[in-house]
């Protein structure tokens, strides 16, 4: 059943509806098409066609009809099609019927046409050329209704159009471009990196950790402390280098000095962490126990490539090892070498790591070995 609710099929054809049947709908749809082809409606009607040819194909009868309203108001259009599809109820008595429209505004005639009959599908036909305006306004509507997107869009933009006007008065336009466009940026970098989320997060497990008397918590501010004071020592040692203009020797001597501290720093927090879990009878796991010897073994390798450049660029001493006498056996002093110095913090690096790697590997071994026990 084609549902026509403006009244344009018989306004404009001059046929009277409700009219039924394959012949008789394919006549005016010809009929109708000639008068107006830009109208939807056409396709409609085409659609209630290809739906009853189909529905036949099955083995089940069916039987097409046509209803229409008229462009006086709604309440006599909707009263016209009802009167429409009671006729037709009682010329064909169906089953059920099977509802084609083209517009959601049809979509409001659903509940009077199950009050008279079962309904078993709604066809609604959209016209290509229509289909990305209607879904487009459809999608723009139902955006506006979403408080959270209205929020999240629509205030940053009225901020930025009040805001700009102001700028333009106190300064000149390129800075107030600029300074739209860094708020602008800032602002997707928050909503993009959810910022808000992780430090809602972040102040909730802080709580839960003071409330639940974790050791994790003063080991992190002990990891906090001591990469402040490795900052502090970093950059004084940085500005008290003889050179100046050499921004990479500067970055070196900021790693060489700072190192050491943030690397104490590291392996605070994680032993704490580890600490947490054994506390909480928790199996461990294996990246908490290797946090500590990786914290140890990362500052290991960062030192010792800062001081072989802090070296190379006679910023630093070479390590000097004094001349020692143990019994009857002299050992003869030695002076290591940049590569020397570099080579024995990256072995020992890799000790510790391979360090950290076995003990972990053992105490997996033996926990998996207790729990097969018990």
């Amino acid at each position: 059943m084609a549902i026509d609710r403006t009244g344009d099929v018989p306004g404009k054809t001059g046929v009277s509806l409700p009219v039924s049947g394959v012949e008789t709908v394919s006549d005016l749809i010809v009929e109708f098409g000639m008068q107006d082809p830009e109208d939807s409606t056409v396709n409609t009607l085409l659609e209630a066609l290809a739906v009853g040819r189909d529905i036949e194909a099955t083995g089940e009868s069916a039987v097409v009809g046509i209803v229409s309203g008229n462009a006086e108001n709604v309440v006599s259009a909707d009263q016209a099609i009802a009167k429409q599809i009671e006729e037709l109820i009682e010329t064909h008595d169906p089953d059920s019927a099977v509802v084609v429209i083209d517009s959601t505004e049809d979509e409001r005639l659903l509940p009077i046409i199950e009050s008279r009959i079962r309904i078993d599908s709604v066809d609604r036909v959209v016209v290509r050329q229509a289909r990305d305006l209607e879904s487009t306004y459809y999608l723009l509507k139902q955006f506006l209704a979403d408080e959270e997107l209205r929020g999240t869009v629509l205030i940053p933009i009225g901020i930025v159009m009040l805001v700009f006007p102001a700028i333009l008065m106190l300064s000149d336009v390129a800075v107030a471009v600029g300074s739209i466009t860094a708020v602008i940026g800032t602002f997707l970098l928050y909503r993009g990196f959810g910022v808000d989320e992780r430090l809602a997060t972040l102040s909730t497990q802080a709580r839960d950790a003071l409330y639940s008397g974790r050791i994790s918590i003063v080991t992190s501010v002990i990891a906090a402390g001591l990469a402040l004071v490795g900052i502090f020592v970093g950059v004084l040692g940085a500005s008290e280098l003889p050179v100046e203009g050499l921004e990479f020797v500067t970055v070196m001597a900021f790693a060489y000095y700072s190192v050491p501290w943030i690397a104490l720093g590291a392996m605070a927090a994680s032993i704490g962490r580890l600490v947490d879990e054994v506390l909480r009878d928790e199996t461990i796991r294996t990246a908490s126990l290797n946090l500590p010897f990786g914290a140890l073994a990362m500052g290991l390798v960062v030192r010792g490539f800062a001081a072989y450049f802090l070296e190379r660029a006679a910023i630093i001493d070479g390590i000097v090892l004094e001349p020692t006498r143990i019994g009857a056996i002299t050992i003869r002093g030695l002076t290591l070498s940049p590569e020397h110095r570099l080579a024995g913090f990256v072995l020992l690096g890799i000790l510790v790591s391979l360090l950290g790697i076995g003990l972990t590997s053992r105490l997996t071994h033996e926990g998996d070995r207790d729990l097969e026990a018990a």
